[in-house]
């Protein structure tokens, strides 16, 4: 049946790029996902004459690997796919500067634009810390979360669940938190942790196993799956928040940070791979960590040192005024003119 269902999908998308949408100059595809996309989108621009342009979100081989391994020979048909079928595409915008090096170095493209994610409108900062605090009481309240006494600061992440996020190392570095949070009096965690994917069950699990062997006594754990708005007002109700995404490719960009941003909201997050410097500038809007050692001690840095978290949040709210909007109107827009 899945062969039929793949076959059915791809006639689908075809069906509705060539026949059911309205002739135009250009089709704008994001990629990944490229397997059947964008071949799909390169024969409807063929048999109607339209410009093929790919937003390269990041390379859908890198993906591929993260499951089967770099060498896997269809990996290697993938790498090919993506790069045979992209040459006909005349515009190729890229999530980052370091994307558009490699479409320029080793696929031999030459009309690259950098055209980076910025946060939509819904996503806006809460200046106030007593409208931060009322708002984020009514929203646990709604969602059925107890009450906290004493000191807390919240922490967020959002996550797939997936392979190319390793939990662990928020876990570790939560009770890593704890043990010197009880001998220091330090602030309880709240983590709320946002999303859906194939690991959650494993990590719940394992965090019902931390909490039951009292590894995260200073720490509390809720997990959520949230509407688009009670999502941005959470960001813009907490203290810090937390990317774990590792980059399949190392030259892609999470979006969550950019949202993250677009609530004032300023962050740390997983830095070793190449393209984490174009989005958080260490120390002005976030700090990076390359272990859960390392995201640890930013945790007991930034939760002790006050001035050093409102100096990330002023950074973030800088960040914050950079919309989609006057992105797309400054590198893209002139194109589709």
């Amino acid at each position: 049946m899945a062969p039929l269902k793949v076959l059915w999908q791809t006639w689908g998308l075809f069906a509705a790029l060539a026949y059911r949408t309205a002739p135009a100059k250009f089709t704008l595809v994001q990629n990944p996902p490229s397997i059947p996309t964008l071949l799909v989108a390169h024969l409807a621009c063929l048999l109607r004459n339209t410009s093929l342009c790919i937003d390269w979100h990041n390379f859908g081989h890198s993906i591929l690997a993260l499951k089967l391994g770099p060498r896997h020979p269809l990996v290697q048909i993938s790498e090919k796919y993506e790069y045979a079928v992209s040459r006909s595409a005349p515009v190729n915008f890229t999530v980052t500067d370091a994307m558009a090096r490699i479409l320029r170095e080793q696929y031999g493209r030459q009309n690259v634009v950098p055209l980076y994610d910025r946060p939509p409108t819904h996503f806006q900062p809460c200046r106030s810390e007593e409208a931060r605090k009322s708002g984020f009481d009514a929203l646990s309240k709604r969602l059925g979360w107890p009450d906290e006494n004493g000191p807390t600061r919240v922490l967020v992440s959002s996550t797939s669940w997936t392979a190319d996020e390793d939990f662990s190392i928020l876990l570790d570095a939560l009770a890593g938190y704890s043990v010197v949070a009880a001998s220091r009096n330090l602030p309880t965690i709240l983590a709320v942790i946002t999303g859906k994917g194939p690991q959650k069950d494993y990590y719940l699990s394992r965090i019902a196993a931390m909490e039951s062997e009292k590894k995260l006594e200073h720490v509390r754990i809720r997990t959520a799956w949230l509407s688009m708005q009670d999502y941005a007002s959470l960001l813009s109700y907490a203290d810090l928040g937390v990317s774990l995404h590792m980059s399949s490719s190392g030259v892609d960009l999470p979006m969550k940070v950019v949202d993250m941003f677009g609530a004032g909201l300023p962050v740390v997050g997983w830095s070793q791979f190449e393209a984490w410097p174009e989005l958080v500038k260490e120390g002005v809007n976030g700090k990076g960590f390359g272990s859960s050692t390392e995201l640890k001690e930013l945790l007991l840095d930034l939760f002790t040192r006050r001035e050093e978290l409102a100096k990330l949040k002023e950074g973030a709210l800088k960040e914050c005024e950079k919309r989609w909007d006057d992105e797309w109107d400054e590198k893209a827009g002139k194109i589709f003119v």
